[in-house]
Parts: structure tokens; sequence; C-alpha cells
């Protein structure tokens, strides 16, 4: 993600160009909404920029100027981006690009060019590298302007790594390297020798590691010599830790300096993993600078939809008076309707009703079987992983107290009897869901594991009801089990993260991994099946270079 940064600061730069280009060409054509909202955004006042463009689109769209609305558009998208509101902006770019028609067009195309660099941007946020590579290869396919087919080339051979491609994305490295550029050939020549090295682990990328940091060092590039420490440090990690933790060192003074909380957030990850006498610390100042950036992103979520939707309101209120009209103009005709209808239902209520009875007949079945499936599971979740939280915690405690672990299984039992009973945990409180799930984590740590909780606040668990956290507690606890039985990790991550309505769990070990043809053999259909209960979504990424990353994210209500 480091990377990415780079190139979205490129982005917006070489966006400004480009627009003060067309403005050139189109002279005597822009709105005065337009006119402001480029003046706010080269003073880098990016909310009242956004504004404006807003009010530029509306304008553009009373005199059908299809090409005003998509560049409105596609500057408001990569505001989106800037600020963290991904999904939102690739819901943005491509309602512009539903403006731009005329593909024949050169304007059009370089705008459809920057549309689809700005998605592929976002998507590479969202760590979904496939949609970001299709986005980047529609970019330069319009891209009629060898300046910004550079930038596309080295965004595209970004992606392309991230993917484990290196062969593909040295074959646009070759490309993207031949810009004159200092900024985008010092790039490429970075990136080309991370191809390289993992196209070949017996390569030395070493000399030009050093010669793209050398040339980002003359021209005092602090987006890219941050990018560069941080390849550096990468290097280093495994072959030489103290040079792996000068450069993240390095890295966090240049980010602090440049007030790129994200580069920052990376060089503590890699402090904490590097610095073992101080993590603490470093792990501290993570949280902080994760909290306070995330607080911002939704912030300025809130606000694009507000200046987005807010302001459509009054419209939507003028619409409804004038529907009201009409449904009093057509109450009569609608009288008529509703008397057929009811005739219609009636008619269609005798003729079903046999076929409804053999279809509560077989949905008693279903029931039946249900009832079965969902006893089988409690007895899972209950007795099971009881037993072997138990066991977790009598193998980490130093002396085994016989009192306790007797009262433990106790407890177990006691569960395993409500089951019949169809009973659940009498939780009552977001307080007690935050204490529940630490304690829950916190158990499987031991000697040779590292548990960590990040984001476990009340403010997550805030209109949860208590039982789409039981089925969430089981999943989480099944994670656990599974981790403890299979993966070999030496640390796990639990991040909890609130958005909205909508809550997200990442859970990261650096264990063996799994396969995927594994993943519903290995305990974990139970974890399926319960996301489906509560509505959520579950992404099993086994296709990082180690360890496992799993993303779950479900309504709070």
């Amino acid at each position: 993600m480091k990377k990415i940064n780079l190139f979205l600061f490129l982005l917006i730069a070489l966006l400004s160009c480009h627009k003060k280009n067309v403005s050139q060409q189109k002279t005597g054509t822009e709105n005065i909404y337009h006119q402001k909202a480029r003046e706010f955004r080269e003073k880098k006042i990016s909310d009242s920029a956004f504004y404006y463009y807003n009010l530029a689109k509306d304008d553009y769209l009373k005199s059908n100027d299809s090409t005003g609305i998509a560049q409105s558009l596609i500057n408001m998208a990569i505001i989106q981006t800037h600020y963290g509101d991904f999904y939102g902006s690739i819901e943005t770019s491509l309602e512009a690009n539903h403006f731009l028609k005329n593909e024949n067009d050169s304007i059009t195309k370089r705008d459809l060019a920057a549309s689809y660099n700005n998605m592929g941007i976002a998507s590479a946020f969202l760590y979904n590298y496939d949609n970001a590579v299709a986005f980047y290869k529609n970019a330069i396919k319009y891209s009629n302007n060898n300046k910004y087919r550079y930038i596309y080339y080295n965004n595209l051979s970004d992606a392309l790594l991230s993917q484990r491609n290196p062969k593909m994305a040295q074959k646009y490295l070759e490309y993207a390297i031949q810009d004159k550029d200092y900024k985008n050939k010092s790039r490429a020549l970075n990136n080309l020798a991370r191809a390289k090295q993992i196209n070949d682990k017996s390569y030395n990328p070493l000399p030009e590691f050093y010669h793209a940091l050398e040339i980002r060092e003359k021209n005092n590039d602090l987006e890219g010599l941050n990018s560069s420490y941080a390849t550096l440090a990468n290097f280093f990690f495994e072959k030489d830790k103290n040079k792996s933790l000068e450069f993240a060192n390095k890295m966090l003074k240049t980010s602090i300096e440049i007030r790129n909380p994200e580069d920052q957030l990376q060089a503590l990850q890699k402090i904490i993993n590097l610095d073992k006498n101080n993590y603490q610390k470093y792990f501290k100042r993570f949280q902080e600078i994760n909290d306070s950036t995330q607080i911002a992103r939704n912030n300025a979520k809130n606000q694009f939809a507000y200046f987005r939707y807010g302001i459509e309101k009054e419209k939507t209120k003028n619409q409804t008076l004038m529907a009201e009209q009409i449904k009093n103009e057509n109450h009569i005709l609608k009288q008529y309707f509703l008397s057929a209808a009811l005739v219609l239902i009636i008619i269609i209520t005798v003729l079903s009703y046999r076929k409804r009875q053999i279809r509560l007949k077989k949905e008693k079945e279903l029931e039946v079987k249900n009832t079965e499936l969902k006893m089988s599971k409690k007895v899972h979740d209950v007795v099971a992983n009881g037993i072997y939280q138990v066991m977790t915690k009598i193998e980490n405690q130093e002396s085994f107290d016989k009192e306790k672990a007797l009262d433990e299984l106790e407890f177990v039992y006691e569960k395993s009897r409500d089951l019949s009973y169809e009973k659940l945990d009498q939780i009552n409180s977001e307080k007690d869901f935050k204490e529940k799930i630490s304690s829950l984590i916190a158990s499987f740590k031991n000697d040779e594991t590292e548990t960590y909780t990040v984001g476990n606040e009340h403010e997550v668990w805030s209109g949860i009801s208590p039982s789409d956290f039981e089925e969430l507690y089981q999943i989480i606890r099944e994670l656990l089990v599974n981790m403890k039985k299979h993966s070999q990790a030496t640390r796990v991550i639990f991040k909890f993260e609130r958005t909205g309505n909508l809550v997200q769990i990442q859970y990261t070990d650096n264990g063996i991994g799994i396969s995927g043809d594994l993943i519903h053999k290995n305990g974990l259909t139970n974890t399926v099946s319960r996301i489906d209960t509560i509505k959520g979504a579950i992404i099993f990424d086994n296709k990082t270079e180690k360890g496992l990353k799993i993303n779950i994210s479900f309504p709070a209500s």
C-alpha cells in the first residue's frame, strides 16, 4: 500500500495539469461553479472543491453538457480517493464514465483514462488487485498522452507485483522506465528491481534500489524516498534486522515530515516487528494514529455523502409533492384497479390453496432438518470448542489449578444441558461484548503465540443484538481453535472497525496459511454458515506470501 500513496500523489498533480489543458481548449464553456471548484482545488481546500464540483455537475446536467458532467464527477472521485472514501470514489467514477460515450473524441479518451486510473487506485487501497489491474489496463487503453501513460504503466506494475505476477509487471515496467521524469523513472527502476528479485530469488536488486534512492535524494523527492525506505526495509527484514530497522525509522521520520499518516502506519508496523525492546511504545503510537486516521476518513465520507445527496433532498421533496398531485388526480381510477385486484386475489387464493398445503408440509420437513443441523452446530460450539478453550487455558498456565479447571468444565456442562431449552448466553450490554471478546482472544495467548486486539471498543458493538453477538463470538472462537490446531502461528491479530452501520473484523496470522480447497475442510464450515446467519460476508485471503488473512463484515442492526 505504500506505493499507492505515491501514485495517488502523482495522479492528483497530473490531473490538475490535465484539467488546465482541457479548460484552455474549452474556453468559455466552464460554468461558474466549475471555475470556483478549480480555485479551491489548487488551494488544496478539498472539501470546498468537492462541494462546488457537485454544483457544477448539477448545472451541466441542465444544459446536457456530458463532458462537463463527467469532468466534475472525475474530480469528485479523485478527492474521495484521497480522503479514503474508496467505495464512494469508484461509484462516482462509474457515474462519470456513463457520460463519456464518444470514445473517438480525444478529450473523452483522456477523461476515461483518468477515471479508470482513479478506480484502479481505489481498488488497490481495498486490496482488490484483480479489479485494479483491469482498471489500469483500461486507463492505458484510452490514454493518448505518453506523460500519463508512463504513470499508468507504473500503477499497473504495482498491482501486478501485489498479485505476485512479476513477469507481467516487468513487461510494463520496461515501458515505464523510459520516462524522462525523475519521479516516474526512479519509481519504475525501484519496481523493476523488485520484479526481478521476485522472479529470480538469486537476483541482487540492491544496486537498482540504491540508484532509485540516490535519484530521489538528489531531487528531494520525499514521497519517493518513503517508497525506497519501505522497499529497503522489506528487503533487509530477513537478512539484516538492524539495517531494516534503520530504513523503517527513516521512513517514519520522513512520513511525519510530510504529514502522511498512512506511511506512518506502514513504518510503525515494520518497527513493531523489528524493535522488540520498544515495541509497546510504537504499538501505542500505531493505535493512536490508526484511530485518528479512521475518524478523519469517516468524517470525510459523511461530508461527501451529505454534499452529494443532502443537496438532492429538496429536489426529492418537490418530486414527492408532484407525485402526490398525480396520485390525487388518479384516485378514482385506482379505486377501479383495487376492486379488480381484489377479485383476482380471491380467485388466486382458491386455486393456490392445495399447492400451499403441499408447500407447508415441505417447509415442516425442512424445519425439522434445520433444527437438527442447528443442534449439531450448538454441540460443536458449546461442547467441543468450550472444552478445547479450557484445555488451552490449562496448557498455558504455569501451575495447574484443579478447582478452577473443574469450575470451567462444570460451566461447559451446564451450557450443554441448556441446549435442549434453546438458551443463549445472557449478555445485556456492549460493555459485556467488549470484555468477552478481549477475554476470549487473550485466552489463546501463550509462550509460543502472541495475540493482539485492535479497535475492540464499546462503539463497535453499539446496537448489536445478543443473538448476533453470540454467533460472532463462536466465529472468533472457531478461528482461534483452528489457528491453535493447524496454523503454527506465533502472532495473531484481530482488528475491529465500525463504519456507520457496518462492522468489519480483520483476522491476520503469520502461520503456514491454508489452501483454498481446504478452507471448508479445516473446521471452518460452521464459520461460513454463521456469517450467513448474521447476513455478513467473509473473505479468505490465502494468496499472501505467508500466513492467513480473513476479512469479516456484517451489519450492526
